[in-house]
């Protein structure tokens, strides 16, 4: 889950966080990377999750991206720390199909406030993987603020 220079106490934090999230669960998303500045987050690419041509639904593939981004950016920030996003705009860029989601979240520019994130989705089909969306994200750090943290 994380390479040999990643803090295990931000991978812990970052794995309880996620497992809170019950779209994550809805989804069967799970969380495959999780370093400073970046997560990763895969997905399947389940019929109960497709639109009506059979791709994976626009919303499926946003909700994994915002996650992904999201939480890079939190890896960015002290522990207690919560994180929003405010704004995020989605290209897609081809249909999301085959065998499973790969987002790739990472930061751009790490703020005390403001942190702008991207992530790339790619449709893996045999172990390809092809470039579908790529989302851009406005993070707001939340402190000190009830029920908002981790």
């Amino acid at each position: 889950m994380a390479d040999q220079t990643t803090d295990p106490a931000l991978v812990t934090r970052i794995e309880a966080s996620f497992a809170k999230q019950a779209m994550m669960t809805t989804l069967g998303a799970r969380l495959v990377r999780v370093a400073p500045g970046e997560v990763e987050i895969a997905m399947p690419a389940s019929p109960h999750l497709s639109q009506q041509h059979g791709f994976v639904h626009a919303g499926a593939v946003a909700t994994i991206a915002d996650s992904a981004a999201g939480y890079a950016g939190l890896t960015t920030m002290p522990a207690g720390n919560g994180i929003l996003t405010a704004e995020f705009k989605i290209n897609l860029l081809a249909p999301a199909t085959g065998d499973e989601l790969i987002a790739k979240g990472r930061v751009v520019k790490a703020g005390r406030t403001l942190t702008l994130a991207m992530a790339e989705v790619f449709a893996v089909t045999d172990g390809k993987p092809k470039l579908c969306a790529m989302l851009t994200a406005t993070l707001m750090a939340i402190v000190a603020r009830e029920g908002v943290s981790d």
